[in-house]
């Protein structure tokens, strides 16, 4: 039962992450893209994020459980998950440094 409580509260967790992500994301792109493009621009960030974006990274996911060999040795999860948790602390970083919001560079 602890195993199913907490595929449960992952879900719940994913979904609000989920959630928050493409909320802000569509309105950093409300706030931010010019009004003769914001449609478009509104239609690119859900493409790349929930098409191409989704796409990529149910593929690559599929490659590191496949490497990891999961299938083979349950007990490989965990590596599988610090391969994941290295990964977004990666893109975590990057977007600190990479990210600049030109809004606050003008006040």
């Amino acid at each position: 039962m602890p195993g199913v409580l907490l595929f449960i509260l992952s879900c719940i967790v994913y979904g609000m992450a989920f959630d928050f992500f493409n909320i802000s994301g569509s309105l950093y792109v409300e706030q931010n893209a010019a009004v003769d493009i914001r449609s478009s621009a509104q239609g690119l960030f859900m493409m790349m994020t929930n098409g191409f974006g989704a796409t990529i990274g149910t593929l690559a996911a599929g490659a590191v459980v496949d490497s990891v060999g999961v299938f083979e040795n349950p007990a490989a999860w965990p590596g599988a998950w610090y391969i994941f948790a290295g990964y977004a602390l990666v893109v975590a970083i990057l977007f600190w440094i990479l990210f600049k919001d030109p809004q606050k560079k003008t006040a």
